[in-house]
């Protein structure tokens, strides 16, 4: 890291008093005193502004040499669809020109993005093992010599891992923080990447707009806790999922709360947008919550609707709407 040192501002001094010395004639003494102590008081309170004035250029001088981050977020996130209905996410930071894909299932139509951009492949983020998320980590790797990075739970099963996380590890992404966050259900190894500078997180098969991920290594409340730790995000934090399946999943959350105007309203600009071949997401937190019955595991009209006992608890809840989701 280069640090940049600015030099201290100029120190303002007091203006040397002028003798009464100066004074020839001795009747002016006295005249020649008023007039020394008034020009003294009037230069000192010209030093404040001498001295603002002097911090003012020593403060410009050191935005011109030291180049400092903006904290902004430059993360440009870009959708590629990938296989039948999964989507990759390119990530370019625009200050430095490092790329990062997330989820690469297979590598040609990526190849393809980053080879039309001029762009090298820096890292490549697995949210887990899964073939439909890991089978263009090896020909992306020895292509573009891109690190591949996961969870230590999964290090034996993700191809080509380079860099193994765990539960509360801090990643840098160029200048972008990289909270790692463990989310077991779907599987037992499952991470999820949040980027709190551009609000944004990458939640694999965890979390679905409109559902979560079928508990194929998992329990009901392994995934209930998982996904309890994205609700603490920002409502605007905005989610990247592995899949498009938007659609099917609305027709199901209508199926079990019918009442609720948000999804309503919700599934019908889904339907619109697939209608036109155009993506859904990324979704966010707030929209989840208000219309995902992932989400809503307290909700009456949803348990009513499946039949879910009052004092049931919200995991037990969880568990009767993946199997109903599962069967539907």
């Amino acid at each position: 890291m280069i640090f940049c040192k600015a030099a201290p501002a100029a120190m303002a001094s007091f203006p040397r008093s002028v003798g009464s010395e100066l004074c020839v004639w001795p009747e002016m003494r006295q005249l020649c005193l008023r007039k020394n102590l008034l020009y003294e008081f009037i230069r000192f309170l010209a030093i404040p502004f001498r001295t603002m004035r002097g911090v003012s250029r020593v403060l410009t001088g050191v935005s011109r040499c030291c180049n400092i981050p903006n904290m902004s977020s430059s993360l440009h996130i870009e959708l590629v669809p990938c296989l039948r209905d999964n989507y990759a996410y390119l990530l370019h930071d625009e200050e430095t020109g490092t790329v990062g894909v997330v989820d690469p299932s297979e590598a040609a139509p990526l190849i393809d993005v980053l080879d039309r951009r001029k762009w090298n492949l820096n890292y490549i983020l697995n949210t887990h093992h899964h073939c439909d998320h890991t089978g263009g980590n090896m020909d992306l790797k020895e292509r573009y010599g891109a690190k591949v990075i996961g969870s230590a739970l999964d290090k034996e099963s993700i191809p080509g891992i380079d860099i193994a996380l765990n539960d509360g590890d801090k990643w840098m992404f160029a200048s972008h923080e990289v909270l790692v966050t463990t989310t077991p259900g779907h599987t037992r190894g499952h991470i999820c990447f949040y980027f709190p500078g551009s609000k944004s997180i990458f939640t694999g098969d965890t979390l679905f707009s409109l559902s979560c991920g079928k508990l194929l290594h998992g329990t009901p409340q392994q995934m209930f806790s998982s996904l309890s730790k994205i609700k603490l995000l920002p409502e605007d934090t905005k989610i990247y999922c592995g899949h498009e399946c938007t659609l099917s999943n609305s027709k199901f959350a209508l199926s079990i709360e019918p009442g609720n105007k948000e999804l309503q309203s919700y599934a019908a600009r889904v339907a619109n947008r697939r209608s036109k071949g155009l993506p859904t997401i990324p979704t966010t937190l707030k929209k989840e919550k208000l219309c995902n019955p992932f989400l809503r595991t307290s909700i009456r009209e949803i348990r009513q609707s499946l039949n879910v006992l009052e004092s049931a608890s919200d995991e037990e809840a969880l568990g009767t709407i993946c199997q109903a989701k599962d069967n539907f």
